[in-house]
This record gives C-alpha cells, sequence and structure tokens, in this order.
C-alpha cells in the first residue's frame, strides 16, 4: 500500500511514496550496521562541528521546512516555524554539551582509578509521531548522533516528506553515509527491523497501544527501549493564582498544535472559589480563537491530523455528553473541506466516566470543580498516565504539597508543560518510562561501563558535574585521550593544591 502525503486542511493528495521492498530495507540496515562501526571513531569535535550545521541548515530551510509540515500535518505555519527553531536550539545544545554529558564519571574506591565511561550502543531505531513532525524526531537525533550512536527513523505514514527532509539535512550537514537514515515503512514492518540482530535499541513516541507492542517485542528480544506515550495531563488553578494568566495559558496549554500534543492539558480543575468566573473567561477565550487555513498569520487552529482523528474527537465528546456533561462551547466538527473541529469545552463530567480517563487528542476541555487543595491532587492523581502537571498557585506551601505528590514525569508551577532540551522529559504510569533531551536523554541510549584499574589511587581524576549547576570552571581542565581507534575519550580533572 502506497504511503500517501495528504493535506489535512483540504483533503487533497500531496505525494504518494512506495513502501522500501524488502531487498531495499535490507540495504538501509547493511549500511546502518557498517556506519555504526566506524562513526564512534568520528571525534566529539568533528561530531559537534556537523551538528551545528544542521542547526545552520534548519534556520536556512525554514520557511521551507516550516511550510511542509503545514501542507502535510495541518499545524499553523507560525507555529511550524517555531518548532523549526526548536530544532535547531536542541542541536546547538547538545554540540555545546555533549564533552561534559559524556565525561567520565569518578567513582572513589581503593582503586588507582575507578570511574563509569558512556559508549554508544550503535544502531537505535526511532518510532515517531507527526505532531510535531521535525521536533519529535530532532529531540531523539541530536543526543543520539552525538553520543556516536546511528539513527534509523520510522516515523507516521502521514509525513513522509517531512521524514526524508530530516535525512536530507543530516547528509547535507556532513554525517557519515547511514548515520542516520529514514525507513519509508509501513507500521507491520517494525517488527522486522527491530528483529533485527542489527539494531540495539528502540525509542517510541506515540499511542499506547504502539508504546506496548514494540516494547513486548524489545522485552522478549532484551532490547533497550524508551517509551514516551500517551498523557491526560491536569491543568490545576488555585484561588491565589494570577487569575488572567492563568485562563490565558489554559487555553494555549489546550490549544498547541490544536490540541494534538501529549502534554496539552486536558483536565483543567479548579477551585471552586474561583470556578464560575474560571468557567466563563475560559469559554469565552476558547471561543475567541480563529480556525482556518493553517497558512494563514491570523489563524489560531489548524485543522486535525487526520479524518479518523475528529472522528475520534468527536466520538470523545459524545461519550462525554452521554455521561451527563454540559457542553459549554464547540462539540461539533466544521463543515466543508478539511479535518476542523470547534474548541470544546464540557463541564460536569463525572470523574468516573471512561472519557476522563482517555486522552483526547484536539481541541476539548474538560472542566472540573473542586473544593480544596487535597481534592485538586486527588483528581489530577486520578488517571493511568503520568506524563506532566500544569498547577497555579503563589502560595508556597501549596506548590511545596504540589511538586512532592503530584505522580508524573514533570510539574510545572505558574507556566504550562514543555518540553526544552535543558530538563528531562518523560513520564511514569501509561505515558512510558525513561527519558528524553538534558543529560539524562543523552545517556539512555549508552552503556553506562564501570572501569577499575588496580593500584593505589591518584590524586585526580575524571570528575563529572550535573547538568544544572556545574562547579567553577576555572577549578577544573578538559582532558582528552585518542584511543588507538581514533576514539576520543573527554574527561574533567580537577586542578590539584
Amino acid at each position: 500500500m502506497p504511503i500517501q502525503s495528504l493535506n489535512p486542511a483540504t483533503g487533497k493528495l500531496l505525494r504518494s511514496f512506495d513502501p522500501l521492498t524488502p531487498e531495499a530495507l535490507e540495504a538501509k540496515l547493511a549500511v546502518a550496521a557498517s556506519a555504526a562501526k566506524t562513526y564512534p571513531a568520528e571525534t566529539l569535535d568533528q561530531r559537534a562541528f556537523w551538528m551545528r550545521r544542521l542547526a545552520i541548515l534548519l534556520e536556512n530551510d525554514l520557511d521551507e521546512l516550516a511550510e511542509t509540515m503545514t501542507l502535510e500535518m495541518g499545524k499553523t505555519l507560525a507555529s511550524a516555524k517555531l518548532e523549526v527553531k526548536k530544532c535547531a536550539a536542541v542541536c546547538r545544545y547538545y554540540a555545546e554539551n555533549a564533552a561534559r554529558i559524556l565525561a567520565h564519571e569518578p567513582i572513589e574506591t581503593e582503586h588507582s582509578q575507578s570511574y563509569v565511561r558512556w559508549d554508544p550502543l550503535g544502531v537505535v531505531l526511532a518510532v515517531m509521531p507527526w505532531n510535531f513532525p521535525l521536533w519529535q524526531v530532532f529531540r531523539f537525533l541530536a543526543p543520539a548522533l552525538m553520543a556516536g550512536n546511528v539513527g534509523l527513523l520510522k516515523h507516521s505514514s502521514n509525513v513522509p516528506q517531512c521524514a526524508l527532509a530530516i535525512e536530507a539535512l543530516t547528509r547535507r550537514a556532513g554525517f557519515p553515509r547511514g548515520t542516520f537514515q529514514t525507513l519509508l515503512i509501513e507500521a507491520r514492518q517494525v517488527e522486522t527491523v527491530l528483529a533485527d540482530p542489527r539494531v540495539a535499541a528502540v525509542t517510541v513516541t506515540g499511542s499506547e497501544a504502539a508504546g506496548r507492542a514494540v516494547a513486548a517485542q524489545a522485552g522478549w528480544l532484551i532490547k533497550k527501549t524508551v517509551l514516551e506515550l500517551g498523557g491526560c495531563d491536569p491543568f490545576i488553578v488555585l484561588p491565589s493564582a494570577d487569575f488572567d494568566e492563568a485562563v490565558a495559558n489554559a487555553v494555549r496549554a489546550r490549544c498547541i498544535n490544536a490540541g494534538q500534543s501529549c502534554i496539552a492539558a486536558k483536565r483543567f480543575i479548579i477551585h471552586e472559589d474561583i470556578y464560575t468566573r474560571f468557567e466563563q473567561a475560559f469559554v469565552d477565550a476558547m471561543e475567541a480563537l480563529i480556525v482556518g487555513d493553517p497558512m494563514k498569520e491570523d489563524t489560531d487552529l489548524g485543522p486535525l491530523a487526520t479524518a479518523q482523528i475528529a472522528d475520534d474527537l468527536l466520538a470523545q465528546v459524545e461519550a462525554a455528553k452521554a455521561a451527563g456533561g454540559r457542553v459549554l462551547t464547540g462539540g461539533e466538527r466544521m463543515i466543508g473541506d478539511g479535518n476542523f473541529f470547534e474548541p470544546t469545552v464540557i463541564a460536569g463530567v463525572p470523574t468516573t466516566a471512561a472519557v476522563v480517563r482517555e486522552e483526547t487528542f484536539g481541541p476539548l476541555a474538560l472542566l472540573f470543580r473542586v473544593a480544596s487543595l487535597d481534592e485538586a491532587i486527588a483528581l489530577a492523581n486520578d488517571t493511568p498516565f503520568g506524563l506532566a502537571a500544569s498547577a497555579w498557585t503563589t502560595d508556597e506551601a501549596e506548590q511545596q504539597r504540589f511538586t512532592a505528590e503530584l505522580q508524573c514525569g514533570g510539574v510545572f508551577l505558574n507556566t504550562p508543560v514543555a518540553s526544552d532540551p535543558r530538563l528531562p522529559f518523560g513520564g511514569i504510569k501509561l505515558s512510558g518510562y525513561g527519558r528524553e533531551l538534558s543529560a539524562a536523554g543523552m545517556r539512555e541510549f549508552l552503556n553506562a561501563k564501570t572501569v577499575v584499574v588496580a593500584g593505589q589511587p591518584v590524586a585526580t581524576q575524571p570528575t563529572l558535574f550535573e547538568d544544572a549547576q556545574p562547579p567553577e570552571l576555572e577549578d577544573l581542565t578538559l582532558t582528552r585521550e585518542v584511543t588507538d581507534t581514533g576514539t576520543s575519550i573527554y574527561g574533567l580533572s580537577r586542578r590539584t593544591k
């Protein structure tokens, strides 16, 4: 079956691609395996040079890349341009920080030297979604390639042009042949690729079903996995919050990427003292959003990426209504071409309803009233997901309760949930496991190899410092050891007095 690129704003076919034949797929796997043997020998300085060139190419091609994303999955052109810039930023982050992250980690023992070194695993398969066609890939690509791994991309079948553009960018940046390749294959072929002994690990960003399927196979094969799956994130507002800021950010948090984001807020948990006021302001702000052509500058929400996503969202609206929910605004697919959906707010859905425990991918917000901080935390945690949470309060005691008691991978106080190259990103429960971004994300696909050298302890050993709190740099010296294979091993040594 051909892999098709459809414009979700018009429903028209943009391009069609034939999936790789078994012979073509084998050729790509062979090239990747060959690259995995030679690429780690490239110096870290050389990898950083290519990564910086990749950032420059992203910025130079910004308009073309953004237009491709908008045409292929429907995000607004303005948000697509921001996505390209964010990809350039993550490339620069790892180019500038890889030496520090990959430095040997010393461990004090009775031996001459004891430390952990970080070695690449080899070929890593990345199964990526369509909602952020470049960013989802680059937050894997940048740390993986800087660490010396080789990447194979199985992108979502509705964004093949974006997938091919990413591979082309890496080649133009100078990365060796086979270092990063796009596989235009069907979902059923992922099993074949993962089963290949030349593939060492896999990362999945997507649905719970996709994560379960890949993780089950990877577990049987004993291959490392990272899963970044769905979310049903709470957005909690208490009386002490800056009300206007909370309302404005609630709309942004729900409608980012037309609501098609795992970290978009889905459940809005509002204290009863401000509930009525918040409900009205939130509904007014949602109704003020402009839905339409994603190429126009004044458009706030473009179409949903596929007709199926729009159908699924409509079914969830109907389920919320059947459970007793009141539609305060929206609730319908918009008439005409494309997969457009009205910004929707529903209140009064029982917390036991199935729709409350599901991920809603689109501009659908569910409102809940709570009487206390305890009730807010309990409701926020009453979900099978655990990706992130946004809580709005200026009370320090309440902030401490949120950070300690919310069951999720990230707590954002008085700001919406967002991914950042400097911060670990990932969830718990059905939202997956493992982390992307920051030092933690880079090390997911590295072997933490323990090295012990017998003898009397030496005065100076390599030193590693935490990502957010480096020591005074004037006390450290960056060291580099070149092995007989040409691989550069970086460390940080503290000067002796």
